[in-house]
């Protein structure tokens, strides 16, 4: 298998000329593949050849043209470019429209070919990027629908499997758009409750009226216009999971029923005389921390203590960037699929995007870059190219708390570990901690803290 993406293949029957522009090519830099006829190129060249093929068109058997035919047949991104005479040219001109990349008609100056190659190399670099990025994050996820490859990413993946089998009660931490729901529904599908229902309510956005009736039902005729009993929706997740997201929303008067769903696991409806058993896992998430009594509020502190069994937390896209790349092939091809179009290759602007920009919406924010890079809509390309305000220190320090923040959770925290790895003195180790906002306590495990 080839590798070299500065590489060339030059197909053409007459030996004096092959050599002439091969000589030339190499000259220019570029690694050559020399074939005396289509059939030679055809053995040596298929799906995933890093370069681009240049062939004569006028040869015996396989012409240039029916050798591009087949080609496309590999390979239907494959950069082919061809050299016609005269007479060729509208036949070139043909082959253009069924998908060659260029054609050089003779005679032509060496700078012309040598424009026409380094444009499909380019090409032909960003294709085979953007299958990379798929086939990596095809790889990374496994049985997870969590894109990373970095160290983070992987503790967060064994602690899913890990936890997933405990049945126990999780609390998940993260901010918007970082895939709270996609945690959720993982440790539902890995245990033993995955045949069972997985149900999901949004504490935000139930009408603070209703609210009881929603979560624990009610019996007919226990309020005004209780015209039939209702199941509530904890009970309905019966033998299940119940995801309770933005649990830091859910309304005062019903925080202390919960509380008592979780440490009796029954339920009482509204009107009813007894309480009803019931199976649950529970999984909450929330965006805020509410470990903390300022940022908690009027969040009761007993049902956090309730909840926070075990305690899952997903990092922002800025504290991963090595991920985002991974992460946007698959928001690429989803989109794709989505509107029914090829995914585009990666531009140099939408590169410098992904890298530069710190993605506060994280996973969501990326998924609808990525459909507005699919429709091919001008906005988001121009801004990707546009110079960036960061200044040079701010990159460097934002890459060196992502140094930092890999150091600390590849040996769990631990600060020892870290300064061997990192090589820096203690002060200087927690003087950047102070600097870039990272907490070490989050590194370290449960159990530890």
């Amino acid at each position: 298998m080839f590798e070299d993406r500065n590489l060339i293949a030059f197909v053409d029957d007459d030996d004096v000329l092959r050599e002439a522009n091969v000589q030339t090519l190499q000259l220019a830099g570029f690694e050559v593949l020399s074939f005396g006829s289509a059939a030679e190129a055809l053995e040596a060249v298929g799906p995933g050849f890093p370069g681009v093929v240049v062939s004569d068109i006028r040869m015996p058997q396989i012409d240039g043209r029916q050798l591009f035919r087949r080609l496309r047949d590999l390979d239907a991104d494959l950069p082919v470019i061809l050299i016609t005479g005269h007479a060729d040219v509208a036949e070139a001109v043909e082959a253009l429209h069924e998908g060659a990349y260029d054609f050089v008609p003779k005679p032509y100056a060496a700078e012309r070919l040598l424009s026409s190659v380094r444009r499909a190399l380019e090409k032909r670099a960003l294709v085979l990027d953007n299958r990379r990025l798929r086939r990596e994050a095809d790889r990374v996820e496994g049985d997870l629908p969590l894109v990373g490859s970095t160290p983070v990413m992987e503790h967060l993946r064994r602690t899913i499997r890990h936890v997933a089998e405990a049945d126990v009660d999780v609390l998940v931490e993260g901010e918007t758009g970082v895939g709270k729901e996609l945690v959720a529904r993982a440790l539902h599908r890995l245990s033993r409750r995955r045949p069972r229902p997985f149900s999901v309510i949004d504490c935000g956005a139930l009408p603070e009226a209703m609210i009881e009736s929603e979560l624990f039902g009610h019996e007919m005729g226990a309020f005004s216009g209780a015209i039939r009993k209702r199941v509530g929706r904890i009970e309905a997740a019966d033998r299940g999971t119940l995801f309770l997201d933005e649990i830091e929303n859910l309304p005062a008067a019903a925080q202390g029923k919960l509380l008592r769903v979780l440490e009796e696991r029954e339920v009482t409806p509204l009107g009813a005389n007894e309480a009803r058993p019931v199976d649950l896992r529970v999984v909450a998430a929330t965006k805020v921390d509410l470990g903390d009594p300022a940022v908690r509020g009027a969040f009761r502190a007993d049902l956090y203590h309730r909840l926070n069994v075990v305690r899952i937390r997903i990092p922002p896209l800025r504290e991963r960037r090595a991920d985002v790349p991974l992460l946007f092939g698959r928001f690429l091809a989803q989109a794709a699929q989505k509107f029914g179009r090829e995914a585009p290759a990666l531009t140099d602007a939408v590169r410098r995007r992904l890298l530069d920009h710190d993605w506060p919406g994280n996973g969501r924010e990326l998924s609808h870059f990525a459909e507005r890079v699919v429709l091919g809509l001008e906005a988001p390309l121009a801004e990707a190219g546009a110079p960036q305000a960061d200044s040079l220190p701010a990159r460097v320090g934002r890459y060196e708390a992502d140094l930092i923040r890999e150091a600390l959770d590849a040996c769990a925290g631990d600060v020892r570990t870290a300064l061997q790895r990192l090589s820096i003195p203690r002060k200087t180790f927690y003087d950047k901690l102070t600097r870039h906002g990272i907490d070490i306590e989050q590194y370290r495990p449960s159990s530890a803290r």
